[in-house]
């Protein structure tokens, strides 16, 4: 049988290439991100049942915080834990995850990458789809707190892997920019958390649209996660569609996004690789 073999040191195209390196080794990924879930929760008492326990208890300790903070939802709108567990929980983390992970991929598979021949943005994709799985499990348990809570499913839930997909596409090219970053410069990473934190909570995860000035509302809906967010929140729950510019916004940005990083990233990972 025939096998395909890497060579890191022939030229490759920019933007071509790496997606072909990445379809063939989905199977690796796949590997990957298993061993990632699986080495997370691996001393714990609890395991892999963590991915369920913690963003569940996590948006407990958010609802009796906030509870007492924002207003209940009036008539018409959705119960608060949903729309807390939405925002906080599900869109916040999965950007936060991946972007953190996936920017620490190369300095994380150092010790692979300088043994073995394998394409750097594998490790990056990996990273980005560990945090899509764990998104994946919260859907479940938001789906089951609209049931519990009598809010109910509506139709529209079947176009959740819409905003799903371009928050993966847009998540990993963000990783991998700040990858290319960071292998030269570790302290990128340290910068990175402290906009992360400034990019989730200029965003309506926990507090109402309603909350913020006419002055800051531009500065809140020109944050692309904005848009990612209230695509996801009508398609999961509210059983309508964002504005048409809130679609566009969003793909748009996902596709740049993930072609800028994957660009740049194919052009520096074998040099940085050196540097390891």
């Amino acid at each position: 049988m025939a096998s395909t073999i890497y060579d890191s040191s022939a030229p490759q195209r920019p933007i071509i290439d790496p997606f072909v390196h990445m379809w063939k080794k989905r199977g690796l990924i796949g590997l990957l991100v298993g061993r990632d879930l699986t080495l997370r929760y691996k001393r714990s008492l609890l395991g892999v049942w963590w991915t369920v326990l913690n963003p569940l208890l996590t948006t407990l300790v958010y609802w009796f915080v906030f509870s007492n903070i924002v207003p209940r939802s009036g008539e018409g709108e959705a119960p608060f834990i949903v729309y807390l567990l939405s925002g906080t929980l599900l869109i916040s983390t999965f950007f936060s995850q991946g972007v953190v992970a996936g920017g620490s991929s190369l300095m994380s598979a150092r010790s692979i990458l300088s043994k073995v021949r394998v394409p750097g943005e594998v490790f990056a994709v990996t990273a980005s789809m560990a945090a899509a799985v764990n998104f994946g499990i919260g859907l479940i348990i938001l789906a089951g707190l609209q049931v519990a809570t009598g809010w109910g499913i509506p139709w529209t839930v079947i176009l959740v892997p819409i905003p799903a997909l371009a928050m993966l596409m847009f998540v990993t090219g963000i990783g991998m920019l700040i990858a290319s970053a960071a292998i030269h410069f570790y302290d990128v990473l340290d910068f990175v958390r402290v906009l992360l934190a400034l990019a989730i909570w200029t965003v309506p995860t926990f507090y109402p649209l309603s909350f913020i000035g006419e002055d800051l509302l531009l500065f809140i809906k020109i944050n692309p996660l904005y848009s990612y967010l209230t695509i996801f929140r009508g398609f999961m729950y509210e059983g309508t569609f964002a504005p048409t510019w809130n679609f566009i916004y969003m793909g748009t940005s996902a596709v740049a996004m993930l072609l800028l990083g994957v660009w740049v990233f194919s052009r520096s990972w074998k040099q940085a690789a050196v540097r390891m």
